[in-house]
């Protein structure tokens, strides 16, 4: 059995970002009843994001965020730090569900990702950002000329795109399993740990109230304003942002609009420079391949490399077990299509193996909206895409809270809410037979009859 196989029982089950970070003192939880201005529920990117921009609008407010947990302790801290220049699951998703507003909406995703860029400035946060490119490598005859019409809906837009093969490709990452690439320059990633850590920093040194521990088990609105009740205390606000994202809503109405997929990660103890060249992966940028079922891939600051995706794992009955991100096939599949892919990296070691909760929409985007007399906001179903997106979000709700009429709030990708999820057992049915069908796509090319349905719907199913 290869090395990096035998090394996955001995992987630590926590996510590898934990050991970059510094030791970080705990807010303490509510244990009181209090009031504010600004409520907002969760403490990832989303919330932390939300926070910040709250108090750069309105520096006298008095602001307040709550986290069941720790901040980023769950899909802000777990995932592979890529970093988009979308706010639309990329270019393709944008054209196929909102033609007429394409354009905006790519334009839009690269201005957050310079806004992105120039917020960590603002605020000093080193969070290993690096916008170094993103490379789409193909394995299939198919999904080369998928790569191809990429190229061409990127250049209509004016997106810098290189089509990569044989020799070009082998000296951006050599592998004998891939026949071309899309590098696109205008692509980050970053440490995600170390951006909850810098986001939570900034937002303290700014007095905005952080608790952790402390779920909100229910909220209730009267005439004054909105009350979100805990174990421990009671928060009195005027408005609220509910940034929960795979956890289940606290707003009925959202209960059928995301499904909590879990998605897994491996990385590899840090190579050594006649390694990194067996792979000829001398630069900086991401690596994705273009299947259904798809890996992300990229090296670490040390030089690690995080191998991701593939399998999206949903649980009959919406099921978010905390043992599930421990303990899965899925680290045992990863290990085989690493080496499959980079097999001069067989006898590397894997350290680390995860997962992670990943609120899944049947759009791949996410959406906003409000609630309870314009006084709450919600933003979810980032569908593995919100490291970027989910600051757009953070400024889209505060835009539908103070009640402005912006040019985010008029998209129609964050009016409408995605087609809802149905129940049981219909949804675990249906996600199997989606999921079926795109795995007979990455083996045939040809799309199920069940999959061209969602498509007439609206509707479809991505990681």
């Amino acid at each position: 059995m290869i090395a990096s196989s035998d090394s996955l029982s001995l992987a630590d089950r926590r996510p590898y970002w934990n050991d970059t970070v510094g030791p970080q003192t705990e807010c303490p939880p509510l244990r009181r009843d209090v009031s504010c201005d600004i409520a907002i529920v969760g403490g990832g990117f989303t919330g932390l994001w939300t926070a910040l921009e709250a108090s750069r609008r309105q520096p006298d407010a008095r602001i307040l965020l709550v986290d069941a947990g720790r901040c980023g302790n769950a899909a802000s801290g777990r995932n592979g730090g890529f970093c988009a220049p979308s706010i639309s699951h990329g270019v393709g998703n944008a054209l196929k569900r909102w033609p007429a507003e394409a354009e905006d909406l790519i334009r839009l995703g690269r201005a957050n990702l310079d806004a992105f860029e120039a917020d960590l400035a603002e605020f000093g946060m080193d969070v290993e950002f690096e916008r170094k490119g993103k490379l789409t490598v193909a394995e299939k005859p198919w999904q080369v000329e998928g790569l191809r019409r990429q190229a061409e809906n990127y250049r209509r837009f004016g997106i810098d795109c290189s089509l990569l093969t044989e020799g070009a490709l082998q000296k951006r990452f050599s592998s004998p399993v891939y026949l071309a690439g899309l590098f696109e320059p205008n692509y980050a990633l970053l440490n995600p740990a170390k951006t909850v850590a810098e986001l939570r920093r900034v937002a303290l040194s700014k007095m905005i109230d952080i608790y952790e521990n402390t779920a909100v088990t229910e909220m209730r609105a009267n005439p004054r304003g909105i009350e979100l009740i805990t174990l421990s205390g009671l928060i009195r606000t005027r408005k609220v942002v509910l940034a929960t994202n795979a956890a289940p809503p606290l707003l009925r109405r959202l209960r059928y609009a995301t499904i909590p997929i879990f998605d897994y990660t491996i990385v590899t103890r840090p190579l050594d420079p006649a390694e990194i060249a067996s792979i000829g992966w001398s630069e900086r940028h991401g690596v994705a391949d273009c299947g259904n079922r798809f890996h992300y891939v990229r090296k670490t600051a040390d030089n690690r490399i995080l191998w991701g995706g593939y399998d999206a794992i949903y649980h009959f009955g919406s099921r978010r077990d905390e043992a599930f991100l421990r303990e899965s096939d899925s680290f045992t599949r990863l290990a085989a299509n690493f080496v499959r892919a980079l097999p001069s990296l067989a006898n590397v070691p894997i350290t680390h193996a995860w997962g992670g909760i990943i609120d899944t929409s049947a759009r791949t985007t996410f959406f906003a909206g409000t609630a309870q007399a314009d006084r709450v906001a919600y933003a979810m179903g980032f569908t593995g895409q919100g490291v970027s997106a989910s600051r757009f979000a953070a400024l889209t709700m505060l835009d539908l809270l103070e009640g402005r009429d912006t040019e985010r709030t008029r998209m129609a990708m964050l009016r409408r809410r995605p087609f809802p999820f149905p129940p049981e057992p219909f949804r675990w049915l249906g996600v199997r037979l989606a999921q079926h069908g795109l795995a007979q796509e990455d083996e045939t090319g040809h799309r199920s009859a069940f999959n061209k349905a969602l498509d007439a719907l609206g509707v479809g199913f991505d990681s």
